[in-house]
């Protein structure tokens, strides 16, 4: 009986979930989208199984206004800063990749948070139980776009756009995952196809099968390879898992221009989330 790494990408928009399962050595099983009783119907149906979903699990628990968990950071955030905010959101910014906050009362986390609630509920609700775990059915918190810079060991280009699209599908292709080799892409392009708006585009991924795919990934190496998987924040109010820095050693630095700085779509600081 083969394990499936599910990965789903919660979008930040009206469009349905999309989700990638991986089998074996990284094998395709099944690409697509849905509303949320068609993934949780294909989750249902898998009897060893992670899901890695690209989004918080829950309000923050309200850690980060705990002294002794401030005392423990490094370097601990200023008095009265950061507080409203889980401890792998700081741990992460830390490391210079920046990730939306997450509010501590539901009704003011965005409708996608909101949605990612409830697929993480009704997860539990099937058999799914957090991982790490004995159960066969597991579930994990990953953020996708955080994994692409963690692996790249830089800020991405803008996801919505073809580049950017190229650059995180030469990402995971050079991580041996079942994508097209991207740089296809420019060999394909003519100046016929290039002055009528042609280009072949077929074989590069949406932004959110991307995502799912890198969730999918996680999901894989946390199964497979735990030593290459790091782990942000406190498993009793959120912990997040990505794929570990191939270059630890290297600073991952923000442009100066806000104008470079268009990888999350969403602001870094929610409107209403004290900094």
């Amino acid at each position: 009986m083969h394990m499936i790494f599910l990965g789903i990408d919660v979008s930040t928009n009206r469009q349905p979930f999309t989700f990638v399962a991986l089998e074996g050595e990284r094998r395709l099983l099944a690409i697509g989208e849905g509303e949320l009783l068609e993934v949780l119907a294909f989750a249902a149906g898998q009897t060893l199984a992670i899901a890695a979903i690209s989004a918080p699990g829950r309000p923050n628990q309200g850690r980060m206004k705990d002294g002794r968990v401030r005392n423990e950071l490094q370097p601990p955030p200023p008095p009265g800063k950061y507080t409203n905010l889980r401890r792998a959101e700081y741990e992460l910014e830390r490391q210079g990749i920046p990730v939306p906050h997450t509010p501590s009362r539901e009704e003011n986390c965005p409708p996608w948070m909101r949605k990612a609630f409830v697929l993480y509920r009704n997860l539990e609700a099937i058999g799914y139980c957090q991982h790490p775990s004995e159960e066969p059915r597991q579930w994990l918190e990953t953020l996708s776009e955080a994994g692409f810079i963690s692996l790249l060991g830089q800020p991405l280009l803008p996801a919505a756009t073809l580049e950017g699209r190229l650059q995180r599908q030469l990402i995971l292709y050079e991580q041996d995952l079942p994508v097209s080799d991207p740089m296809r892409f420019f060999e394909e392009v003519t100046r016929f196809r290039l002055l009528h708006g042609n280009l072949p585009s077929g074989n590069i991924l949406t932004a959110p099968e991307l995502s799912a795919m890198m969730a999918a990934f996680t999901a894989w190496l946390a199964a497979n390879h735990p030593e290459r998987v790091s782990r942000y924040g406190d498993p009793l109010e959120g912990e997040v898992f990505l794929p570990a820095r191939i270059f630890p050693e290297k600073k991952i630095s923000q442009p100066e221009s806000p104008f470079q700085n268009k990888a999350y779509p969403l602001p870094l600081i929610d409107e209403g989330v004290e900094r």
